[in-house]
């Protein structure tokens, strides 16, 4: 069996040596195959998880079937997003007083699952504004066990698998999630499907996702780590907020990392570009998760290896087509485009995000060696959880007169990003 591993790890990397090794101990080198499968299919797991609880599509849809008012659907990807990073700042110091951290990634993929099964219960049992509050309650508390997630995957990924490999592992897993967002896409746009769905199915499968998820991430081989730094939280969080002013690369991959948010932040305006054009009833959530989750299983893999040759560059590249993509939607805006060019512009926004994601991931996990992977995740998810609550507000507060004028934001900020990310140094190597 283990021999079967090596010789599909060796297919999957490309490589002659499956034991070949770069930045990690010498102790994890022949864990490496065996481990880059545990991650992989905890990786998918989870994310799968994310999409059977989506709050983008299956939230909403489950609020608006309790006759929760709208309110609550507004609130859901704020609190998702900040929710989960605004803490990490003081998560970090607590996990690194632990030599081995894969142990908080196992207890916050417990909780999500145990989160979104009470979110089941709420859909089967509450309606109204009542069950409004107890799902973004819930939601909430499923924000501070994803952090915690977080903060030590990305510390695991670092002592686990070598460099040139990081990217390639997440890649894989973001295509087989684009997988199950096209199967949840088409379940929603057949015919015989409509009327006929309860979303409370997709939260019970989210959450036996998470815990077999869990289940996996436990039985991998995790070298113990340094617990230097680690202690009093709040110190400590004081402490890792030195680094923005003592290290300039990582300082500046922060800035960049706040700027290129508009990959994210601007898909949802592509899809207010065709509700005025009379063909919103086309614009369903379904044909766009169809849209999404091709996006995903297309340009995962492909983003995920451009990672690993250089993640400096991949960023540069998704930050500039971030640029160019939201100009021409501010200028295609202005001439009431059709179905065909929205789902287009949302596609090639979905790949584009799936480049930024994959390329900050690397690069950070890169950028920090050791023990500072902690320190490094916590503050810049910390601070871009301030900036997503700030860029969305702004950018909302724009498109509420004009979504031209939210996209050139965006277009600016990317510009200004892919400026930014050339001056970061190469860490790849």
């Amino acid at each position: 069996m283990k021999h079967n591993l090596e010789s599909l790890y060796e297919y999957l990397a490309n490589e002659e040596d499956a034991r070949a090794c770069t930045d990690i101990p010498d102790t994890a080198c022949a864990e490496v195959p065996g481990n880059f499968f545990k991650l992989l299919l905890s990786q998918w797991l989870s994310k799968t998880g994310d999409a059977l609880a989506s709050t983008k599509l299956v939230l909403p849809w489950l609020l608006a079937s309790l006759g929760a008012p709208a309110f609550f659907a507004g609130l859901l990807v704020p609190i998702r997003e900040s929710g989960s990073l605004l803490p990490q700042l003081f998560i970090g110091g607590w996990v690194r007083s632990y030599r081995i951290r894969k142990t908080f990634f196992v207890l916050g993929s417990l909780v999500q699952g145990v989160i979104v099964l009470a979110m089941a219960l709420v859909a089967l049992t509450l309606h109204g504004a009542t069950a409004g509050w107890s799902i973004v309650g819930l939601l909430v508390l499923f924000s501070l066990a994803r952090g915690l997630c977080s903060v030590a995957s990305k510390d695991v990924l670092g002592k686990t698998i070598p460099k040139t490999r990081r990217g390639l592992l997440n890649g894989y897993s973001a295509s087989g999630a684009g997988v199950i967002t096209l199967v949840l896409g088409a379940v929603l746009v057949l015919p015989w499907q409509k009327g006929d769905f309860d979303a409370a199915y997709y939260l019970l499968a989210a959450a036996a996702a998470w815990g077999v998820a869990a289940v996996l991430y436990a039985a991998v081989i995790e070298t113990p780590g340094a617990t230097d730094g680690g202690g009093n939280a709040i110190k400590q969080a004081l402490h890792n907020l030195t680094l923005l002013r003592s290290d300039l690369p990582f300082r500046r991959f922060v800035i960049a990392r706040a700027l290129l948010v508009g990959s994210g932040l601007s898909a949802p305006y592509f899809v207010l570009m065709a509700s005025g054009n009379g063909e919103g009833d086309v614009v369903n959530l379904g044909y766009l998760l169809l849209v999404s989750g091709g996006a995903d299983f297309v340009s995962g893999p492909f983003w995920g290896k451009f990672a690993d040759r250089s993640s400096r560059r991949l960023m540069m590249v998704c930050a500039a087509a971030i640029s160019v993509l939201c100009f021409a939607g501010a200028a295609v805006n202005m001439t009431e485009p059709g179905i065909v060019v929205v789902l287009l512009l949302y596609f090639i926004s979905s790949v584009v995000h799936q480049g930024v994601r994959l390329g900050r991931k690397t690069y950070v996990v890169d950028l920090a060696g050791g023990n500072r992977r902690t320190d490094y995740v916590s503050v810049s998810n910390s601070l871009i959880g301030i900036v997503l609550i700030m860029a969305g507000g702004l950018s909302a507060a724009l498109a509420h007169t004009s979504v031209t004028a939210a996209l050139v934001l965006f277009a600016a900020m990317g510009a200004g990003a892919a400026a930014l990310v050339w001056q970061l140094p190469e860490v790849d190597a």
